[in-house]
């Protein structure tokens, strides 16, 4: 391969969902070369970082193939026509294995495909395979590597996901995200994570491990690509009665403004899990606040109300509960083949008082009603995404600490990369908004990126 080819490679394979779309429209490549270009890094990288838990070259470059040939046609243009998008193994998509990171799976093939894959699919896109995910997307972890270094752990659940987004094997990925299972790898991994409010996304169609917390999260590589991904999927589903009705959505418009005119009003909270970060986030954190407050930010330092500290346990006890619910059938039939990791959560599940479960309920209102009063005065939150950089380990997918409370209640995060720690793999910063308003939480955080400008690759080395 020569040098200019793997440029073009890498240039078209780390192209925003925007530049992809954009590109194929106006006929500058087609969708079968941008296809190629992602196969390409997968075929030369997916031997180290293991990001797919189903992959099929052919069938991908079929896929583009018949996108160009209508296009051609001048038909089926839509937002993204001819993109490539991975999908966590948890997620149908009709015809595809969906595994769920367990070997009781390993033959289960969807009949249908989630409504999440229908949006996108109407939209143009292409399903490129099943990325990998932590066992019943909790915590036993898949083989996938974190690009950046292969010592290191790319996160969980949604290990694949944010893998491949990094890796260059796909522009965008959908994940989930039950405590931080989006925001945590996408930190990790050096992409943007966005969680969306809870019930923005159908989750019909997806694995379900707790109906309370369980969202939709999307990996890719701006901003303004997770709102394009959001606002395509959006939408009321009677499959899954938690969505939102239309009134409740704010922001129609399929692209984020340039820029806000109005420097954010951010409440910048360490949050009861501080202790936990190592000091390189911690100096971190407060560098990116200072720096924000340089570029004319109003970023006060303040402190949840004590409350806030429930948050964990409460968003635990109802994960556990609801996860006891969920696979007691399957418990039954099948604990021989579950991993230790698994039976644990399953057993202590059980054995949490229906008391305890409805006290966490009651703290999970009370800490949403708390969080609204909270955001009255902040356009958003600015906060750790994580303890640090990813762990040096692949038995653990890291601390989810800094990611449950904007979870339990609901509220829209995102995460994007502004640095590399001392061991050089990457740090972001985590924004946290108004229930509801997931456009004008990513516009704040497109104003902040602005003001924490980092860009940079992984290099793909076993160490």
């Amino acid at each position: 391969m020569t040098t200019r080819t793997a440029e073009r490679i890498d240039e078209l394979a780390f192209a925003t969902l925007r530049e992809a779309a954009h590109g194929i429209r106006e006929g500058r490549f087609t969708a079968e070369a941008l296809a190629a270009a992602c196969i390409a890094r997968t075929r030369a990288h997916e031997a180290q970082v293991r990001a797919w838990a189903w992959f099929d070259a052919q069938r991908t470059l079929e896929q583009a193939r018949a996108a160009d040939r209508l296009l051609r046609a001048g038909t089926g243009a839509g937002p993204l026509h001819g993109i490539c998008v991975g999908f966590k193994d948890i997620i149908d998509v009709r015809g595809l294995p969906t595994g769920m990171g367990s070997p009781i799976f390993a033959d289960h093939v969807a009949d249908r495909s989630a409504a999440c894959v229908e949006k996108l699919e109407g939209a143009g896109a292409l399903a490129m395979g099943k990325t990998t995910t932590c066992e019943f997307a909790t915590q036993h972890p898949p083989p996938t590597t974190n690009p950046w270094h292969a010592d290191f752990t790319p996160g969980g659940s949604s290990s694949g996901s944010a893998a491949a987004v990094a890796a260059g094997f796909v522009p965008a990925a959908l994940g989930s995200q039950t405590r931080g299972s989006t925001i945590r790898p996408a930190a990790y991994c050096g992409v943007v994570g966005f969680k969306p409010s809870f019930g923005r996304i159908s989750r019909f169609g997806m694995l379900e491990t707790s109906a309370t917390l369980d969202q939709v999260g999307i990996f890719a590589r701006s901003l303004d690509d997770a709102w394009l991904l959001t606002h395509v999927m959006q939408g009321p589903d009677a499959r899954d009665p938690a969505t939102l009705p239309h009134p409740s959505w704010k922001g129609g418009d399929e692209s984020l403004t340039d820029g806000r005119t109005a420097s954010p009003r951010l409440a910048a909270v360490r949050t009861p899990a501080w202790n936990r970060a190592d000091p390189a986030q911690q100096a971190l954190f407060e560098a990116n606040c200072a720096t924000l407050r340089d570029a004319g930010a109003h970023v006060e330092a303040i402190e949840l109300p004590e409350a806030f500290a429930a948050a964990d346990e409460a968003t635990r006890v109802i994960q556990l509960t609801e996860i006891a619910r969920n696979f007691a059938d399957l418990y039954e039939r099948a604990r021989d083949r579950m991993s230790e990791t698994f039976r644990a959560l399953v057993e202590r599940g059980a054995r949490t008082p229906v008391s305890d479960y409805e006290q966490a309920l009651d703290e999970k209102r009370t800490l949403q009603d708390s969080l609204g009063r909270f955001l009255d005065g902040y356009d958003a939150i600015v906060t750790p995404p994580a303890t640090g950089e990813a762990p040096r380990t692949l038995r653990s997918t890291g601390d989810a600490s800094f990611c449950v409370i904007w979870t339990l209640c609901g509220v829209p995060s995102v995460v994007f990369p502004t640095a590399l720690g001392p061991r050089r793999m990457p740090m972001g910063l985590q924004l946290a908004g108004v229930h509801g308003e997931d456009r004008q939480l990513l516009e704040i955080a497109s104003w902040c990126r602005s003001a924490l400008p980092f860009d940079a690759r992984p290099s793909l080395h076993a160490g």
